[in-house]
């Protein structure tokens, strides 16, 4: 099982990139950097390319949206050109606050769109010549100047099929992601109620998939404490818990707030929701089961956290992404080391 570690959306990049370094040496495997409507994370993975060595670096995620997807293309196709081929192209839909409201352009077609976007950066990545009918893109363009060609990248990648990871939660964006990508990537991963939520979805993409992808790498986020006293620690996860299930969207129109009644929290979900929008956040924060928290982290005693790792190996998990919760930063060292003997 591989050990990732997710970066923050803001502030002290340079000193957690110095940090980074220790974390490579504990026995991290992979980073992923996301992109909100802070800073670009392409800037930030060239630059974090460059201060390591062994460590895999990921985007988590580049928004479809945002980008073309010949630029998507060439954008992995660089960094995986600095990182000498350590990098993953980590893809997905964030949601209509962001897309509509940051980015200016409609937030249509998820589903359809991750598919013809994988489709064409593979095209790139073999240097084909980018001729390509989809129904969202249309390369080269027709009703312009007429004056498109379709051409080919002019430099050779490292690799002419840079993996992929798609984030996705709903049963047919899951399906896509794992008939086309090389790495599926859920949010609030509940192991015992993975095969309940994702189960029927996971096994149509099962049932298309190409072998030359590979087995699925199923990457979970999970926050990370281990001790006796740390318990405590799990409260710092509600916040965010609540922001995704309560704020992020509107009535009817919250991805997160659905995939939490489907993990079996319907009630609280509608409750938590209520609060935020009503402008009660430390009523939603509250309301956020307690269960929840604990079974979608990593934060306990040793025994829990390892239970909890078998848990996710056993639903499938095959990359543990985790945030260290730790006040110095040689105690967030040690929270790598710890996790990656209790991996494996």
């Amino acid at each position: 099982m591989r050990v990732g570690i997710f970066l923050n959306y803001a502030g002290g990049f340079a000193e957690t990139v110095v940090e980074l370094a220790d974390y490579e040496r504990a026995g991290a495997d992979i980073v992923f950097v996301p992109e909100a409507y802070s800073f670009d994370s392409v800037s930030q993975l060239g630059y974090i390319a460059a201060k390591t060595d062994r460590m895999q670096i990921a985007s988590g995620i580049f928004p479809l949206y945002s980008r073309t997807p010949a630029l998507l293309a060439m954008t992995a196709a660089g960094l995986d050109y600095v990182s000498d081929g350590r990098f993953t192209l980590g893809l997905g839909a964030s949601g209509p606050q962001v897309i509509e409201g940051w980015h200016g352009v409609p937030y249509d077609a998820p589903i359809g769109r991750s598919r013809e976007i994988i489709e064409i950066c593979r095209m790139v990545w073999r240097r084909d010549r980018l001729a390509y009918q989809g129904r969202y893109y249309h390369l080269p363009l027709e009703g312009g100047t007429g004056l498109g060609k379709p051409l080919k990248l002019i430099n050779h990648p490292v690799r002419e099929r840079i993996p992929v990871a798609l984030a996705a939660i709903g049963p047919k964006n899951v399906a896509v992601a794992v008939e086309l990508a090389e790495s599926w990537m859920p949010i609030f991963y509940l192991p015992e109620k993975a095969a309940d939520v994702w189960g029927d979805a996971v096994a149509e993409g099962q049932a298309k998939r190409d072998p030359a992808l590979g087995p699925l790498d199923v990457i979970a986020h999970a926050p990370l404490a281990i001790g006796d006293d740390v318990v405590g620690l799990r409260d710092h996860i509600r916040p965010l818990l609540a922001l995704y299930i309560g704020g992020m969207g509107a009535r009817g129109r919250n991805f997160y707030h659905d995939l939490a009644g489907r993990l079996g929290y319907e009630a609280a979900a509608k409750a938590i929701q209520d609060a935020y929008l009503e402008g009660r956040k430390a009523e939603a924060e509250a309301l956020v089961p307690a269960d929840l928290v604990e079974r979608t982290s990593l934060i306990g005693p040793e025994g829990h956290v390892r239970e909890r790792i078998a848990a996710y190996r056993e639903a499938g998990v095959t990359t543990l992404n985790v945030t260290p919760l730790a006040p110095t930063h040689e105690a967030r060292v040690r929270l790598i080391e710890q996790v990656r003997d209790l991996a494996g």
